[in-house]
């Protein structure tokens, strides 16, 4: 062989091992059933194009207790409570997925679903705000929901309402809805430029709502308390809409009113490091007055990469991050969806992060991100993939109703006593498949129990997900730039 043959082998060679590492996971095959997962959490009259084969149509009366069309909406987890806090940011952050990798969702064809995904969100939040500082917050009783495991197409659990309004303000929830209605409204401005604009409108609405009437909203609690009070979303909100209108105002606020800080996390409850991402691009682009978000911004990741000096978020022995126990997986998506967002940017402008003696480059950001995804597709110490329906070994015992109750007429009564010996406590694959669910994921020791019962591990999110899809995108693009 000659030396030039030689060189072509050891290229070919070379080249086909760097996309063996770079397609260690079907990647598009994950995004596409990352979604498949948000449309299963679908209330309401369903499409004719729904996937989910087991789904059927629920919650038709929401909100004719208070004479309000309350029908739609995104159930959370594996209950059917609709909580108007998580929903939002699952929107939101959904939405910003669809608006930052729009090029690597079309790539892979799943743009569309992503727009109907994000609009099957706004359409439900413009009907749950149609009144001037009222918005309708959550339909559905917790503690009733709690004491009956039964699919949502069978529910006869209570559906009561709850709202917020001048007189019981919620900051966070209002601010975090103006947010997903801006951020959402950025997407439909090529495709639907009126359903566009009426977004931005209700946005700005809800935004004034939540600024001029502060406070704290706890009646969805125990299950979404804010304890990182409504700053951060008063500052998300704000970012978004400045980015969807350029208003004057929402720069002052931004610059003048807004509280801000360097924190290690981003979650639903916690904004802060979501906007200072936002508003890096910004500064990068020409704005030098958001210089501080830049700073913060790097920040963050500074708290998170464990080469930093300044790391402070806990490893498991496999390399995952760990912040809690119980859906720990969510603030992996969390980091990954920020990560990789960030070594775009970084990229883009030719930025390093610098984290005292150390700097981090684009391509290690995006390393870190890859590697939090692929834990969770299968690349850890288990061996198995956490997302249902997808890879190695993956959970079959999604705590979750839907997926878990076999399918049955929708005049079916069930005997909410019965119902946990029914479907609950038996150790068996769920009968449905909750195709592309994020489950809670394992805790620090990487100990992972496929189990029903055990919630902590098995409950899927809708915010898991919709942090995942972005990323995913970006993965599954074959010129990702990943090492």
């Amino acid at each position: 062989m000659s030396w030039s043959c030689s060189l072509i082998f050891l290229l070919v060679l070379f080249t086909s091992l760097s996309v063996f590492v770079n397609a260690q996971f079907d990647y598009r095959d994950a995004l596409t059933k990352s979604i498949i997962f948000l449309e299963a959490q679908r209330s309401g009259k369903l499409p004719p194009n729904h996937r989910p084969p087991w789904r059927g149509d629920s919650a038709l009366d929401d909100g004719i207790e208070v004479g309000v069309d309350l029908v739609g909406g995104y159930y959370d987890a594996g209950d059917n409570v609709k909580y108007g806090f998580p929903m939002a940011f699952t929107v939101t952050t959904l939405a910003w997925a669809a608006y930052f990798y729009e090029v690597e969702l079309k790539a892979a064809g799943e743009m569309n679903h992503v727009l109907e995904g994000v609009r099957w969100g706004t359409d439900y939040f413009l009907k749950a705000s149609t009144q001037r500082n009222r918005l309708f917050v959550q339909v559905g009783d917790p503690v009733k929901d709690h004491e009956c495991w039964v699919r949502p197409e069978n529910m006869k659990t209570s559906r009561k309402v709850l709202e917020i309004n001048q007189n019981r303000p919620g900051t966070e929830i209002a601010a975090e809805t103006a947010a997903a209605l801006a951020a959402s409204s950025l997407v439909f401005r090529k495709t639907d430029p009126a359903y566009a604009g009426i977004l931005l409108n209700s946005a700005i609405k809800l935004f004034d709502f939540a600024n001029e009437h502060r406070g704290t909203f706890d009646g969805e609690c125990p299950f979404y308390c804010s304890y990182s009070g409504y700053h951060d979303e008063l500052l998300w909100g704000a970012t978004w809409l400045y980015i969807a209108t350029k208003k004057p105002i929402y720069l002052k606020y931004i610059q003048e009113e807004s509280t801000t800080a360097v924190v290690y996390e981003f979650s639903w409850d916690l904004k802060y490091a979501g906007a200072q991402v936002l508003l890096s691009q910004l500064f990068w682009e020409g704005q030098k007055e958001f210089q501080t978000f830049q700073q913060q911004a790097d920040g963050y990741i500074c708290s998170v990469l464990p080469e930093s000096p300044y790391h402070q978020v806990f490893m498991t022995p496999g390399g995952l991050v760990h912040f809690r126990d119980g859906a720990n997986l969510q603030y992996v998506t969390a980091t990954a969806f920020l990560f990789s967002v960030y070594s775009d940017l970084l990229g883009r402008y030719n930025k390093q992060v610098t984290c005292g003696d150390k700097h981090f480059t684009n391509v290690q950001l995006m390393d870190f991100a890859k590697k939090q995804m692929d834990y969770i597709l299968g690349n850890n110490p288990l061996k198995r993939s956490m997302m249902v329906g997808f890879g190695k070994n993956p959970p079959v015992q999604a705590h979750h109703r839907g997926a878990s109750v076999p399918v049955m007429a929708p005049t079916k009564d069930v005997n909410c006593g019965m119902s946990f010996a029914y479907w609950y406590n038996v150790d068996k694959p769920n009968p449905n498949e909750l195709t592309g669910a994020i489950l809670g994921g394992p805790d620090k020791a990487d100990k992972f129990i496929d189990s029903r019962v055990n919630s902590s591990y098995t409950e899927p999110c809708t915010y898991v997900n919709s942090l995942a899809v972005g990323v995913l995108a970006k993965l599954a693009k074959p010129n990702a730039k990943v090492i």
